[in-house]
């Protein structure tokens, strides 16, 4: 069976309140949430200085392929209950504060009780070219990991979706995605030794 993944965006601070945007898949546990950052990285590191975390539901699919191309600084709110901000375009918030700690060399599972909980509009609706935008966010995160052929393959077939049903928003996003393809293909590129350049 499955574990059933929620792609969600964290917002961490950091013990200078300097805060922090990352999407996560996260699980839920009844009362609980379920983190699984790798190490190292600034989520992990924020969360265990603060013993907080705040998830966001959001549908502006431009906060997950900004981060993943660069694009951390969104608008945020203070946090209610926590020290923390969470997203002004959050549809609903829930602050976390970290319950237990099971550490892994890889990925520390963090055990996260749910302190508040805020709805702050309406969700609409899926939209096919959010969920497209959201997997190509995924992809443009491993292009180090996976083969040139399958991140084509996979952004062609996402790109059906967004011509059929983008809106402005995804349209910016996934342009975002295709420049990161871009950049990471000519970084490739400019580490080949010339003797071995097609």
């Amino acid at each position: 069976m499955n574990d059933v993944i929620f792609e969600t965006v964290l917002t961490t601070v950091a013990a200078d309140g300097r805060p922090h945007v990352a999407p996560m898949g996260v699980r839920y546990r009844g009362e609980q949430v379920l983190l699984m950052p790798f190490k190292p990285s600034t989520t992990l590191d924020n969360v265990l200085a603060t013993g907080a975390a705040v998830l966001n539901i959001v549908t502006d699919t431009r906060v997950f392929a900004g981060c993943v191309t660069g694009r951390r600084d969104w608008p945020t709110q203070p946090a209610e209950r926590v020290a923390g901000v969470r997203l002004a375009c959050a549809l609903s918030h829930v602050e976390l504060r970290l319950a237990e700690r099971i550490d892994d060399v890889q990925r520390p599972v963090l055990h996260m009780a749910r302190v508040h909980e805020a709805v702050h509009a309406v969700f609409a609706g899926f939209n096919r070219a959010q969920a497209a935008v959201i997997e190509g966010a995924v992809l443009v995160s491993r292009l180090r990991m996976l083969p040139a052929d399958k991140v084509d393959s996979e952004m062609a077939y996402l790109q059906i979706a967004i011509d059929k049903t983008a809106g402005a928003a995804e349209r910016e996003a996934w342009g975002w995605l295709r420049e990161a393809v871009q950049r990471h293909r000519a970084a490739e590129r400019a580490d080949i030794p010339q003797g071995l350049a097609p």
